[in-house]
């Protein structure tokens, strides 16, 4: 399960950091951890149904100003975590969770937030980096970027009373539309990818596949390592098996 929203009472005002102009300067803290990856938004320009999945109430509407979506992108985040060591039962999110304050801590000291992701509410992860750029569909159902791949993730998402520089949309587009030969939709070996042949996205011919014993799609996906885009940011093999391990336990225990 994921850690409870972490909500520090703070009051806005303190810091002397001359936020119109901090820039990208502001998250070297985040950087240096591998989370690399981070748009903001101001809350007043989120569409109204993703402000709903947020939880606000209408102090918590008053109290802040913007949302931060972290991510990460390639393999410096898990190396940290690796420094860290994987400590706890959710040692990907309290690794973030920990982080997250430290930045908080030092780079905008004073301020009003709350982390809401990771944490119990539903927050619409994909729309968000859908709105910053970052996310577009795939056959593999995993989100992907014309120079990343699918080789970044999102791992937190804040809410402040800053005035930070809002973050342009990332323009890069989709690599998906131009893409002839599909080699993830071939590379699937339950023909469970979207195409003329297998028709619409099919669920449970993949989780049926990867629960098979012996199963080639137990600690990855192979239409996903198929994909050639963002080859240069591709997680560790370690990295990759975590995750689809983890995964693999709650189809386990829920299909």
């Amino acid at each position: 399960m994921p850690e409870p929203s972490h909500c520090p009472d703070s009051g806005p005002g303190q810091s002397q950091l001359p936020l119109s102009t901090a820039g990208a300067a502001v998250f070297s803290g985040l950087d240096q951890y591998g989370l690399n990856l981070q748009a903001v938004f101001d809350l007043a320009d989120l569409p109204p149904e993703l402000l709903a999945t947020l939880g606000l109430d209408r102090a918590g509407r008053a109290r802040f100003r913007q949302l931060i979506l972290i991510g990460h992108l390639g393999r410096d985040f898990w190396a940290a975590l690796q420094r860290r060591g994987m400590h706890g039962a959710h040692p990907v999110d309290q690794f973030v969770t920990e982080r997250v304050a430290a930045w908080m801590a030092d780079a905008l000291p004073g301020h009003a937030w709350c982390q809401v992701f990771p944490g119990p509410a539903p927050v619409g992860l994909q729309r968000l980096g859908a709105l910053a750029g970052w996310h577009h569909a795939s056959p593999f159902w995993v989100g992907v970027d014309a120079d990343w791949g699918s080789w970044f993730a999102y791992r937190a998402v804040l809410l402040l009373d800053t005035a930070l520089p809002v973050t342009p949309r990332r323009e890069a587009g989709s690599p998906c539309a131009g893409c002839v030969d599909k080699p993830c939709i071939s590379a699937c070996p339950a023909g469970a990818l979207a195409s003329e042949q297998t028709g619409g996205w099919r669920l449970h011919a993949c989780l049926d596949w990867r629960k098979q014993p012996g199963s080639s799609c137990l600690d990855r996906c192979l239409a996903r390592n198929a994909c050639p885009v963002g080859e240069r940011y591709r997680y560790a093999d370690q990295q990759i098996a975590y995750h689809y391990l983890h995964s693999m336990r709650m189809i386990r225990e829920h299909y």
